[in-house]
């Protein structure tokens, strides 16, 4: 019994957790305003703010690789002298604690008709709160009208990550990327809204 309640009862947090390790949670927005049928070409931002060292990082490095594909893919042109959209990037990752109280007691008041006001829950059964700690990684990629220097869209990944050294390599960061960007509602040179990319 002891098992099967706390099983049941950590049931919401663990899918939670094993959703985010199988695949990012996404969200995205995008200004309304702004004129996407005059974006056609796109580059990279100078710094990159994956690049807070000084240097291009490895982690960087894939993300551009990955990202140019992705707007290639939507018909933009890479053009570093006069993109209409700057491409940015930002990850962090931090150590989360996520609290889970403990679960109902499986017995009435008057479990057994002697047990109320008479002892403590027996020692070792296990129904106090549980503290779960996890590593979330949070990947976001923004377009910037280069231009105005005003961000037109951004498209956020959230993930557990379990490991951190493979979360930067790039067959882990691909389906990230592609997931993001799966966000994206527009072609290049068009307005109009993809309505699967929302």
């Amino acid at each position: 019994m002891r098992s099967l309640t706390r099983l049941v009862w950590l049931l919401p947090l663990t899918l939670f957790i094993t959703a985010c390790a199988s695949g990012p949670q996404v969200r995205s927005d995008y200004d309304q305003s702004a004129d996407f049928a005059a974006y056609r070409t796109f580059a990279f931002m100078e710094p990159l703010g994956t690049d807070r060292a000084g240097y291009t990082t490895l982690l960087t490095q894939r993300l551009k690789t990955l990202t140019r594909l992705q707007m290639e893919q939507r018909g933009y042109v890479y053009d570093a002298e006069s993109p209409d959209l700057l491409v940015n990037f930002l990850a962090q990752s931090q150590q989360k604690t996520q609290y889970v109280p403990p679960p109902p007691m499986p017995w009435g008041p008057n479990y057994y008709g002697y047990r109320m006001g008479w002892y403590d829950p027996w020692v070792g059964y296990g129904f106090g709160p549980d503290v779960i700690q996890y590593t979330q990684g949070v990947l976001s990629v923004d377009l910037i009208d280069a231009r105005k220097q005003q961000l037109v869209w951004e498209g956020v990944g959230t993930s557990v990550i379990d490991n951190v050294e493979q979360a930067v390599s790039e067959k882990q960061l691909a389906p990230v990327v592609a997931d993001i960007f799966a966000k994206y509602p527009f072609l290049a040179g068009s307005a109009e809204v993809n309505k699967t990319g929302q």
